[in-house]
């Protein structure tokens, strides 16, 4: 018979590198967790895994295992806690993904009355899927997930919930005026977040399909920082412009259309099963009315 502590013995080696330590973790005994492998071993007439040096390397059986207790040991554990909520008269829980750095400058925007209009409900914001939310929503690590991008998948229902254009933020006296070129950025540096190149649509949508690229590119991890830049003159960034009015308010900084404009959208996605649950419906009426207001 197949059940979660075989599960979760194949997460805990493959996380922590030896079965030592996911004995340790899963607050057994090496030899018990050991015994406990090998009682399925035999039943099933298998190997999990297989010694290699110091190491162990899961074998074609293993890796199977390992691959679905990936997948079901996210939703267990996310039912118990969900159960745990209703054992203590909580509603349920709501844990909301991010796939975009100022992702989370919009989200405050709806956590404040999303949290007066449910008292009873436990939100989480997890930054850890930010570049890879997808699979954490299918997967049932997260419950909603914020994304500039979305993926069209059965069983995911986005709802559009703010819709922006990239502009260029340049210096005050900055030569380029109203406009900019693909080949006006080659003698310039372009900072952003730390996202690789094929992610970032000024590269995707605008420098490459210019056949052109910047003359260097520099990453910063804040967006306050990146204005900061801007405004000493260390380089251009391409960012959305409701984040230029709001964070960029008071610098010596403006805005410059890239070429004839990057239009883009917010969107928070859902699996399609959950949208109707009444606090994950009442987060998207708010993402969609107060999400669309300008900070206060």
């Amino acid at each position: 018979m197949l059940d979660r502590q075989h599960l979760a013995i194949l997460r805990e080696v493959d996380r922590l590198g030896s079965v030592t330590a996911a004995a340790d973790r899963l607050n057994v005994t090496q030899s018990a967790l050991s015994h406990t492998i090998r009682k399925f071993e035999d039943r099933h007439g298998i190997k999990v895994w297989q010694k290699e040096g110091r190491g162990l390397r899961l074998t074609q059986a293993g890796q199977y295992l390992l691959a679905l207790a990936q997948r079901v040991l996210p939703q267990i554990d996310h039912a118990e806690r969900v159960l745990a909520d209703f054992a203590k008269g909580q509603r349920g829980a709501l844990r909301v993904g991010m796939e975009c750095h100022p992702c989370q400058q919009w989200l405050m925007r709806v956590v404040a009355p999303f949290l007066a209009d449910w008292p009873d409900v436990d939100l989480d914001i997890c930054t850890a899927f930010r570049f890879g939310g997808i699979g954490a929503l299918l997967g049932h690590e997260i419950d909603m997930l914020i994304t500039p991008d979305p993926l069209t998948l059965p069983g995911i229902h986005y709802t559009r919930v703010l819709d922006y254009e990239l502009v260029l933020a340049v210096p005050e006296a900055h030569p380029i005026r109203d406009v900019a070129s693909p080949r006006e950025l080659a003698a310039e540096t372009v900072i952003t977040y730390p996202v690789a190149p094929e992610r970032l649509d000024i590269f995707t949508r605008f420098l490459v399909p210019g056949n052109s690229l910047p003359k260097a590119h520099r990453t910063v991890e804040t967006t306050g920082m990146m204005l900061q830049l801007v405004a000493a003159g260390r380089g251009v960034s391409s960012v959305p412009d409701w984040i230029l009015r709001e964070e960029g308010a008071g610098l010596p900084i403006r805005a410059v259309r890239l070429g004839g404009g990057l239009n883009k959208g917010l969107h928070v996605g859902v699996r399609a099963d959950d949208k109707a649950i009444d606090y994950v419906a009442g987060f998207l009426r708010l993402a969609q009315n107060k999400g669309r207001q300008p900070a206060a």
